[in-house]
């Protein structure tokens, strides 16, 4: 055999090694609403901190995070005009809302991949897609 597909032959079997096959209990249990949850509350903060450093200097408004009993908000602040979006964990959704009111729920399922997916209305998203749908219009248009 040559060089190139034993090594390559080398790489399958260490890639199959390496991915734990059976460890679906950790996966699944990773793929909770908490810990979803506050993946997802590291990542909007982190979303707020680049969107305001994107402010212009002298800018009249800013965002901020501030954690709730069970939920946790992402504020628009101008002078005295606040807008704001509301992340909340329930047991079988995370509900998103602004002052309307609820804007749409997240869901979870785990695949036979050994993926956790996020469902909003039926449709497949990633965590950055969630973020996005929820905060794209308080980060960009309220202001």
């Amino acid at each position: 055999m040559s060089e190139k597909v034993e090594n390559g032959q080398a790489e399958n079997n260490k890639a199959e090694k390496e991915t734990p096959k059976s460890d679906w209990v950790t996966k699944r249990s990773q793929c909770s609403f908490p810990n979803v949850f506050k993946e997802l509350r590291l990542q909007v903060e982190e979303d707020v901190k680049t969107r305001n450093a994107l402010r212009p200097n002298n800018a009249p408004y800013e965002f901020s995070v501030a954690d709730g009993d069970g939920d946790f908000t992402v504020l628009l602040k101008a002078g005295d005009f606040r807008k704001s979006v509301i992340f909340s964990l329930s047991e079988h959704a995370i509900v998103v809302k602004d002052e309307a009111g609820a804007m749409f729920e997240v869901t979870l399922t785990f695949s036979d991949e050994g993926e956790c997916k996020l469902h909003v209305h039926q449709k497949e998203l990633e965590l950055w897609q969630v973020r996005r749908k929820a905060l794209e219009e308080l980060l960009f248009r309220s202001i």
